[in-house]
């Protein structure tokens, strides 16, 4: 069984491989659900640098999101999403990717190596790996 800080790691590697960051925690966290590599990452590649090109939320928040949503087919999965944004915000300091980056202020709050980091330890505290 493999631990969440392993699941982290897998997945900061992938990210420094040349998957973006959403496709690095689907493809970590790839173990936890049905759905084929090859498809997650086609599902994930828009993702990179945000939703909307750094408009909006985070790949790597995304990524978890996706993840939660299959894990737990659907059932309450809104709830689930709530807290895993709430603890990657708690560990990241912000939600969107532009906040992160710091596109408008120039302070960098959290680099992507440590977004993909902090995104599959929300969803291990949140959901769990099995």
């Amino acid at each position: 069984m493999v631990t969440n800080s392993e699941y982290a790691e897998k997945a900061v590697a992938l990210k420094r491989s040349g998957h973006n960051c959403c496709q690095a925690v689907t493809a970590a966290l790839a173990d936890q659900n049905d759905v084929s590599a090859q498809t997650l990452s086609q599902l994930s590649a828009g993702f990179c640098a945000g939703m909307g090109n750094m408009e909006a939320t985070c790949g790597a928040l995304i990524g978890a999101v996706m993840t939660a949503g299959l894990k737990t087919e659907g059932v309450r999965t809104l709830g689930a999403a709530k807290r895993i944004s709430e603890n990657f915000k708690a560990r990241s300091g912000a939600l969107s990717c532009a906040e992160l980056k710091g596109a408008s202020t120039g302070v960098v709050l959290c680099p992507c190596d440590d977004c993909v980091r902090n995104a599959v330890l929300a969803y291990e505290d949140v959901i769990g790996i099995t």
